[in-house]
């Protein structure tokens, strides 16, 4: 089975203009039962999205064969970014989920939104699974 994406979820700074931080995640479950829920507090954290300071925008993505899930988010910058991870929202997630696979994640920085740009550095991200423990 291919990716699934969702649609954009548009935060505040989506009228922004210039440079903004990509961040892209990926989850590799350790068993398919804890897929949906992961995937579910994901839809919850998107639907915040609107309100949370510095966002531009989101998709989440799963590969629901492959047990692998995340998200490619678009920040106003990198203080925005901390601030969504230090998110108490986000943090009861990330402790809920530990133990139960392996996260990988990387950013960088674009010269501004351009969806498929960003989609295409993204991808590879996207494919490879995360090393056992």
């Amino acid at each position: 089975m291919s990716m699934l994406r969702s649609r954009w979820t548009s935060g505040p700074a989506v009228d922004i203009a210039g440079p903004v931080l990509v961040a892209v995640t990926a989850y590799q479950a350790d068993r398919a039962r804890d897929l949906p829920g992961i995937y579910r507090s994901g839809i919850a954290l998107r639907r915040a999205w609107p309100q949370l300071e510095g966002a531009v925008g989101m998709w989440l993505w799963t590969r629901p064969l492959e047990l692998r899930c995340g998200s490619v988010s678009i920040w106003q910058d990198e203080q925005a970014l901390r601030r969504f991870v230090g998110w108490p929202e986000h943090v009861t997630i990330v402790r809920r989920y530990r133990g139960r696979g392996r996260l990988t994640s990387t950013t960088w920085n674009a010269a501004g939104f351009e969806p498929a740009a960003i989609w295409a550095e993204a991808r590879p991200h996207l494919r490879h699974r995360a090393p056992a423990q």
